[in-house]
């Protein structure tokens, strides 16, 4: 297959990289080996008929506040912000709040609003020149926009550079301080004790504040579906069903791969120093995920929670910490850390009371965890088991099935470690760029990591324009 420019997978990396070459001026070929568009944007019917589940993302944060996605004006896509973006319930008192506005959680936070205001809060102050830096270190800047982002980065990195452990114990005096930064920063798949793990849990609950945690009305797929709409536009092809196995298939001046590391090792005959850096990539821990039809909204204990569109389920920040740490070495905790999402909170239009959760497992695992989950949910929404009209679950295979480049189930595209952190998937300036000439890679397993941002897209796009 031919064309100026051939990108492979859909997935919000490919589907950016697809635009920004198209938008140059580039004849582009978009391949998909699955039936749809997207990749963790696809949304199905996966429990009930009419019901509209998001297999992937839901919370489009990072679409918000990405420098690729946000100036991007895209037909058919609306976002919904639900009234809270967080919610983390307690055991024995009210649960914890993380409202789009900074002062209403400071205030909810007592104590520690002090320090939700100078942690979380002076990330979200520095705005998007401090997003921008994280998201794309190697720019391109303006001036002020590098000063902004520096000055930004420098009050926001003694704290984030710690773990959430350390930090929580440090700097939180409340038990819901503590739990709070605990739910954002588990989003990491990371042992809590790790370093950075306080990074990511801040920038990510800055992003509430900033943008806040909206969901696609209508479903993820609608944002995938308008990336290829808009590629079509500038008269780019898609194409479904289409697996590549191999790069000597494709006949193009640049090949963009949205694939993981290990598919790439599969695709190509690459220069053996790079290929075993490339064989030395590590994934992290995978996710168990379930989906439900309920015939109404969770019975939180606390009715403040069924306003929130994220719930952390798990409980105090040693609760959570214990949780992550065996999930790192390779057990199956009991009582899990529980990331749910009741979309319904801020979108009525998925055709009723649709919900999805997911706990976080050793890579590869084929332990059924739903009932762990579950209990979890009734822990906290006693009666939630009588409101199940049908579930639909993912294991770590399944997912990957569903996926490729979520490797045993990793929805984080690698380990997000400080070493990997820094060499993802290889140590170089331009990690995109590989030996082979014309072929880039921007997955997940790229700068700056998970989420849906396009970034990784973004940056090989300019890479190969460069060319």
């Amino acid at each position: 297959m031919s064309a100026d420019a051939i990108v492979v997978g859909s997935g919000p990396n490919g589907l950016v990289a697809a635009v920004k070459l198209a938008e140059a001026g580039r004849r582009v070929l978009l391949l998909e080996a699955a039936e749809s568009f997207g990749g963790g944007l696809r949304s199905a019917e996966l429990t009930l008929p009419g019901l509209v589940h998001d297999v992937g993302a839901t919370v489009m944060a990072m679409a918000l506040a990405s420098p690729a996605l946000r100036d991007l004006e895209l037909k058919g896509v609306e976002y919904a912000h639900p009234a809270l973006p967080a919610a983390h319930p307690l055991d024995d008192r009210p649960a914890v709040l993380l409202h789009r506005d900074l002062a209403r959680t400071t205030e909810g936070l007592g104590r520690d609003g002090a320090v939700w205001r100078v942690t979380a809060g002076a990330a979200a102050r520095a705005g998007f020149p401090l997003v921008d830096l994280l998201l794309k270190p190697l720019g391109p800047w303006s001036a002020a926009g590098l000063t902004g982002g520096v000055v930004g980065a420098a009050g926001f990195g003694v704290a984030s550079a710690l773990p959430a452990t350390a930090l929580g114990r440090l700097a939180f005096r409340t038990v819901e301080g503590r739990a709070l930064l605990a739910g954002m920063a588990a989003h990491s798949l990371l042992d809590l004790r790790a370093p950075i793990t306080s990074g990511y849990g801040l920038m990510l609950a800055s992003l509430a504040h900033l943008v806040g945690w909206p969901v696609v009305r209508g479903g993820s797929q609608r944002l995938a579906d308008a990336l290829v709409a808009r590629l079509r536009e500038l008269g780019g092809e898609a194409v479904t069903g289409h697996r590549v196995r191999r790069l000597a298939e494709l006949d193009a001046e640049t090949v963009v791969l949205d694939v993981a590391p290990r598919q790439f090792v599969e695709m190509a005959d690459l220069p053996p120093g790079y290929r075993d850096r490339l064989t030395r990539f590590r994934h992290g821990p995978g996710a168990f995920k379930v989906d439900w039809a309920l015939d109404g909204p969770v019975p939180w204990r606390d009715p403040a929670v069924a306003a929130a569109g994220t719930v952390h389920l798990g409980g105090t920040l040693e609760e959570i910490a214990l949780s992550e740490a065996e999930t790192a070495a390779g057990r199956h905790s009991p009582r899990p850390y529980v990331l749910l999402v009741q979309p319904y909170a801020a979108d009525p239009t998925r055709g009723g009371h649709t919900l999805w959760a997911y706990c976080h497992v050793p890579n590869g695992s084929a332990v059924d965890m739903t009932g762990p989950i579950e209990a979890q949910i009734e822990r906290y929404a006693p009666g939630f088991r009588d409101r199940v009209l049908a579930r639909h679950t993912m294991s770590p295979a399944e997912l990957e099935a569903v996926n490729p480049n979520l490797v045993g189930g990793d929805v984080g595209g690698g380990l997000a470690s400080l070493g990997q952190f820094l060499r993802r998937p290889v140590w170089s300036p331009a990690p995109w760029r590989t030996p082979l000439p014309g072929v880039f890679l921007c997955s997940a397993s790229t700068p700056p990591g998970p989420g849906v941002h396009g970034v990784g897209g973004w940056q090989a796009a300019r890479l190969a324009l460069r060319r």
